[in-house]
């Protein structure tokens, strides 16, 4: 009988892990990842940012833990060899009228406890980066990159270490409630656990579902595109450079992201993905697209978001769209300079209303616990994520003593 089994093994579940297997060293603990590897979703396919701080509303739960988990990922990466650069990053408005919304990020940023911010104007963004055009730009020192993959290994090698189990290749097939706890049927046996923590990131409302919890939310797949700079011209870019995000939209909007290994991402793009691991245009999951269509809220949020849903579209399916809205930042961009990249796929939680739910979210239910909601800057706050996720289950859960 395990005291806790954890349902996911991206980043947010194994930070989970970690968290509880140091809080309680007789903690009996397994981590349940439904693929054969572990990180292969979200945790392995997005822009090894990590993030500041600077875009959340102030108190949110998103801001208070990607803050906190930012340093906590950065002790972390030093701590166990994982690679990482406090590079730094520039928001820079293209044109007047993004001003006040770059206005509003640096009052959000400083609200959040972020030091060394630097407002520039044009020389001063130009001193920086030679090739990026903007009016005016928002220097952030405390942004960096890394490996999340290999963050997440490292992650997963300390649970092992403390005594915690990892298994791969378990998916969640159903759960049964059994005297004193729980008995998860899964495509690895069946585990008997008295606790339950629900990290399922693309799946979330699904592992929720099953075991009997309405988390009041469906998850809707939007992928992410990234092209890549050709080697020789990578020299175009110094620092991260963002657009001033759309502030209706939860995306930040096409970028260029320098990368761990020297290389440069480009984008990425937000387009509705047609199957929660679609990572691309051939892959139709029928289930998933009959999912969409029985919830109401997807179609009140098409209502609301079909013009920019539209303009992503024209992005993805158009190199010539993609290489415009690059050159907003940086004019000397050219289509011969982008090869192809990768994609990923951002779980995004939707509500009966069609909003798209901006904050963390995280709902209880008998015995369980589950993070329905945990898209960017999640992979940064993994470690105060899990940390808040394990003060949770010790007010609600009966667990062994410390």
């Amino acid at each position: 009988m395990l005291d806790v089994a954890i349902v996911g093994g991206g980043i947010v579940g194994l930070a989970t892990a970690l968290a509880l297997a140091d809080d309680r060293p007789r903690l009996r603990l397994a981590v349940l990842e439904a693929e054969p590897r572990l990180a292969t979703h979200q945790t392995g396919h997005n822009s090894n940012v990590v993030h500041s701080g600077l875009y959340y509303r102030p108190g949110s739960l998103k801001a208070r833990t990607c803050v906190e988990g930012r340093e906590s990922l950065y002790r972390f990466c030093a701590a166990h060899g994982v690679p990482h650069e406090r590079c730094g990053k520039l928001v820079v408005a293209t044109a007047p009228h993004e001003l006040p919304a770059l206005d509003e990020l640096e009052r959000r940023g400083r609200a959040n406890g972020l030091t060394g911010l630097v407002r520039l104007d044009r020389d001063g963004v130009r001193a920086r980066e030679p090739y990026v055009d903007a009016v005016a730009g928002l220097l952030v020192p405390d942004t960096g990159i890394v490996s999340y993959p290999r963050v997440a290994a490292a992650m997963a090698d300390v649970v092992r270490r403390r005594g915690g189990e990892v298994h791969t290749g378990a998916a969640l097939r159903g759960v049964a409630r059994a005297d004193g706890g729980l008995v998860l049927e899964t495509t690895a046996g069946a585990f008997a656990t008295r606790h339950l923590v629900g990290c399922a990131g693309l799946q979330s409302d699904r592992v929720a579902r099953r075991c009997g919890l309405d988390p009041g939310v469906r998850i809707v797949p939007f992928r992410g595109e990234y092209w890549t700079l050709r080697p020789e011209r990578r020299f175009l870019v110094h620092h991260l450079v963002y657009p001033v995000p759309d502030p209706a939209m939860p995306f930040l909007g096409v970028h260029l992201t320098r990368m761990v290994d020297g290389g440069v991402e480009c984008g990425p793009n937000a387009v509705l993905a047609f199957a929660r691991h679609g990572y691309s245009w051939r892959r139709v999951s029928p289930r998933d697209l009959a999912a969409l269509a029985a919830w109401p809220g997807f179609w009140r949020m098409g209502r609301r978001l079909w013009r920019s849903g539209l303009g992503e579209m024209r992005r993805s399916l158009s190199k010539t769209a993609f290489v415009r809205a690059l050159q907003r930042l940086c004019p000397e961009l050219r289509a011969d300079d982008l090869l192809p990249g990768g994609a990923g796929v951002r779980a995004q939680a939707v509500d009966a209303s069609g909003t798209l739910v901006d904050d963390f979210r995280i709902v209880d239910g008998d015995r369980m616990i589950h993070v329905v909601n945990a898209p960017s800057p999640a992979a940064t706050a993994s470690l105060a994520i899990g940390r808040a996720v394990a003060a949770r289950a010790a007010e609600r859960f009966t667990l062994p003593a410390r």
